[in-house]
């Protein structure tokens, strides 16, 4: 039986890719902070769900913390390492942006070195569309230059893009970072669009439009996502002997790729709404604002690249993918108020 670590396991998609591991005959060794920057009861629950399984052990605890990582890589030896705990959210990062730099950036820092001590067979870390950044092209690939971040969310995603990459090239660890596009489904965060969107239309309160309506998201469901990472963890980065491939974002000197996992569909943020409505039988309310800053007004993920190494893209309709969430949300919050 093989060992994935697995970091931000109480987490939206951390709890989900866990329990799919657990499913798959996997150790999971999961590990979260528990922090408050949302309602703390759900990431409990979340991990509730887990702890139930034999093989599943939870650590409570930040990735940040000096040597914590060093000592999990040395207890538990893991083949696999897949690294989703992180400070998220673009408009907290102009309000709090130390978190992010110590999350992120210093959390991934520690992964690195205790990877760089006791290396597995591969490591998986989550890096997001929002490192695109000022990028008009699209779809986005992974080829493309991404050098012009718009929050400083997205600029501690890119760098730990390169930290990771300078860490593959030196001690030839290797590394896949998955570029997330705007994952949604049930146990999701309640900072993030879809889950503000359905408590204020189910309570019949207005909710706050940006750009208008006029937002476009690669709109991922989870059940994609988690499928993508699953199936990535057997596609192990090479360093390559001669030319790199045409479209494949493997680095010309270490065992180092990028790969989109995306829905490849730029979704306007007035339909997405819609399948809210039709999901819940209600009418929004919609107050139209202007775009917030750091916001990019679109993004639209190319995932050719995850196809070819997993046979496998996202594939999940909005409309689905919607109505699964309303259907979670009306069960679990109705259970407290029963």
């Amino acid at each position: 039986m093989q060992t994935v670590l697995v970091t931000g396991s109480a987490g939206f998609i951390g709890y989900h890719t866990s329990q799919r591991l657990l499913e798959q005959g996997y150790r999971v060794v999961g590990l979260d902070a528990m922090t408050d920057y949302y309602d703390v009861r759900l990431k409990e629950d979340r991990h509730a769900q887990l702890t139930p399984n034999p093989e599943f052990t939870e650590v409570i605890g930040q990735v940040e913390t000096p040597g914590l990582m060093m000592r999990l890589f040395e207890m538990h030896k893991p083949d696999f390492l897949i690294h989703l705990a992180a400070q998220a959210g673009v408009r907290y990062s102009i309000e709090n942006p130390r978190s992010y730099l110590e999350s992120n950036i210093v959390g991934t820092f520690e992964i690195l070195e205790a990877a760089r001590a006791h290396p597995p067979i591969h490591m998986l870390l989550a890096s997001t569309s929002s490192a695109y950044g000022a990028n008009t092209q699209m779809p986005y690939r992974e080829t493309d230059r991404a050098d012009h971040q718009m929050s400083f969310y997205a600029a501690t995603k890119k760098s730990t893009e390169n930290m990771a990459h300078s860490y593959a090239h030196l001690f030839n660890l290797p590394v896949t970072m998955f570029r997330f596009f705007t994952v949604y489904g049930p146990w999701g965060r309640p900072d993030m669009a879809l889950f503000k969107f359905t408590k204020a239309i189910l309570a019949g309160e207005p909710i706050d439009v940006y750009n208008h309506g006029k937002m476009k998201r690669d709109f991922t469901y989870i059940d994609d996502l988690v499928e993508g990472i699953c199936r990535l963890m057997a596609a192990i980065p090479q360093r390559p002997e001669g030319a790199v491939p045409e479209g494949d974002s493997l680095s010309p000197v270490a065992p180092y790729r990028v790969v989109n996992i995306g829905n490849s569909q730029a979704i306007q943020l007035t339909e997405f709404i819609e399948a809210i409505e039709a999901a819940t039988g209600l009418e929004a309310k919609r107050n139209l604002m202007p775009i917030q800053p750091g916001d990019v007004p679109a993004t639209w993920a190319d995932a050719t690249l995850l196809q070819r190494l997993t046979g496998a893209r996202p594939g999940t309709t909005v409309q689905d993918g919607v109505a699964r969430f309303v259907a979670w949300y009306r069960d679990y919050y109705g259970a407290f108020e029963k």
